[in-house]
């Protein structure tokens, strides 16, 4: 019995992939810097948008970037459970993200239209950052449906106003129209990765990607 209890146990902690795809780069934030590639890096208060209050709440965290291809399939499920905070869509400046542009561009992903979801979890918050390259139409929600092209200025939706929206682990959050990037933030000190994943490897919707620290 247990045994079994703490297969359950940890079975609940575990971090869900989000997509099917690339481990582009993961590992714990620098302070407040993410690694790109090829000694890029760029800061999560540049992915959010510049927001310093939120930024701060993933402070020496963890992040893990996975690159949808163009064949993979295109949705993207939560991987953790979490109640919507809120959401931010940021225009961006569109770059093409291929791996010329991941090596060449700094600051990519903080310079691409993104819709940042903010949820909070049992752990704390959780980022799930949609990242849209040039070619791609749209980035949709199953909360709020297409989300883009929106007009080229931030729009943030407060989602604690209405009635909550609670997405279990494993549930499709969103998708998009072509492959692109799904970028998550952790808080210090709670998530950690699986060990056989890293920059490179090729990841599965809801396989493993790591899990709460106890």
């Amino acid at each position: 019995g247990r045994q079994r209890q703490m297969g359950i146990r940890d079975r609940e902690r575990t971090l869900a992939c989000p997509a099917d795809g690339t481990v582009s780069q993961l590992g714990p934030l620098r302070g407040g810097d993410l690694f790109q590639a090829k000694g890029h890096h760029y800061s999560a208060f540049e992915l959010l948008d510049g927001d310093g209050a939120l930024a701060a709440e993933f402070a020496n965290g963890h992040f893990a970037t996975v690159y949808l291809s163009p064949k993979d399939y295109h949705r993207v499920h939560m991987p953790f459970t979490g109640t919507l905070r809120e959401t931010r869509y940021v225009p961006g400046d569109l770059f093409s993200v291929n791996e010329a542009t991941a090596n060449g561009v700094p600051n990519l992903f903080a310079r691409n239209e993104r819709l940042v979801c903010i949820f909070d979890t049992e752990q704390g918050p959780m980022a799930v950052i949609l990242v849209g390259a040039m070619i791609v139409a749209g980035i949709e929600t199953v909360f709020s449906g297409q989300v883009t092209p929106l007009p080229k200025q931030v729009v943030t939706t407060d989602y604690l106003r209405t009635a909550p929206i609670t997405l279990q682990k494993g549930d499709e959050l969103g998708r998009f129209l072509l492959g692109s990037t799904v970028v998550m933030l952790f808080p210090e000190g709670k998530a950690g990765f699986a060990d056989n994943l890293k920059a490179g490897s090729q990841v599965q919707v809801l396989g493993k990607l790591g899990a709460y620290a106890h």
